[in-house]
This record gives structure tokens, C-alpha cells and sequence, in this order.
């Protein structure tokens, strides 16, 4: 259901993700074996953003999207950390857009996640109260 909070949080990370798909994708000289550090970067985006749209359509499993919601957060860290190595290994000056300004669209991305995964929490408590009631 789109009209629920966490499914707006949702599509607010997926927004953040897909807009550091889109936006912040440098090539990088370094590789490891076949891979790129773009193309890692890649994959691990596209696996975000399947994730998350994955979550939104999981309205009716709450626990399920709590739990794909966690795993996004783990890998959005792991693409802040691939994201900063790639940078710090960046040869000679680099612009703003190179080392700064995607980093931070990934840390939204996390933002947006934990506070779905609280509106998803606070649903849950909701419906174990009623379930007391009863």
C-alpha cells in the first residue's frame, strides 16, 4: 500500500539509490580480477534497488520487509565503503563530484531506511496490541 509512511520512506531511499545509479558513477583504473570498481558499484546498486522495490511490495509481510529493509542498510554501508575506497585510490586531484557529493546520496538512502524500518516496527506493535485485545 502506497499510502502507508514506511512505503513513502521506501520510495524516498529507492529515489536517493537510484539517483546515485544515475548520477555518481565515475570510471576507476583500479580492478580487481575482471571487475571494476564501477561496474562492483553498479551491481551492488542494482541489487539495492531491487531490494528495496522488493520491500515496498511486501506491504502484507511486515517482518519479511523489516528484514529486506535490514539487509538493504547492510549493503548500502558495504556501498559507502566500496565508494570510499574507490575515492581514496582516485590518482591526482579530483573534482567534487568525484570524491564528495555521492557519498552522501547512499547515507540518505540509510536515513530513509531506518525510518521505514521504525514505521514498520511501530505497525507491528500495533497489531500485536490489538492482537492482545482480542
Amino acid at each position: 500500500m502506497i499510502q502507508r509512511v514506511q512505503s513513502l520512506y521506501l520510495l524516498a531511499a529507492l529515489a536517493a539509490d537510484a539517483g546515485f545509479y544515475f548520477v555518481g558513477q565515475t570510471e576507476s583504473n583500479v580492478a580487481l580480477g575482471q571487475w571494476s570498481m564501477a561496474s562492483i558499484n553498479q551491481t551492488i546498486q542494482l541489487v539495492l534497488m531491487v531490494l528495496i522495490v522488493w520491500s515496498i511490495f511486501k506491504f502484507k509481510q511486515r517482518l519479511h520487509q523489516f528484514v529486506l529493509n535490514r539487509l538493504s542498510i547492510i549493503l548500502n554501508f558495504v556501498l559507502v565503503g566500496v565508494f570510499a575506497y574507490q575515492s581514496l585510490n582516485l590518482p591526482g586531484e579530483a573534482s567534487v563530484s568525484q570524491k564528495g557529493i555521492g557519498v552522501v546520496l547512499p547515507i540518505i538512502s540509510i536515513v530513509f531506511l531506518v525510518l521505514a524500518n521504525k514505521a514498520i516496527k511501530r505497525d507491528e506493535d500495533l497489531v500485536k496490541s490489538v492482537d492482545r485485545l482480542r
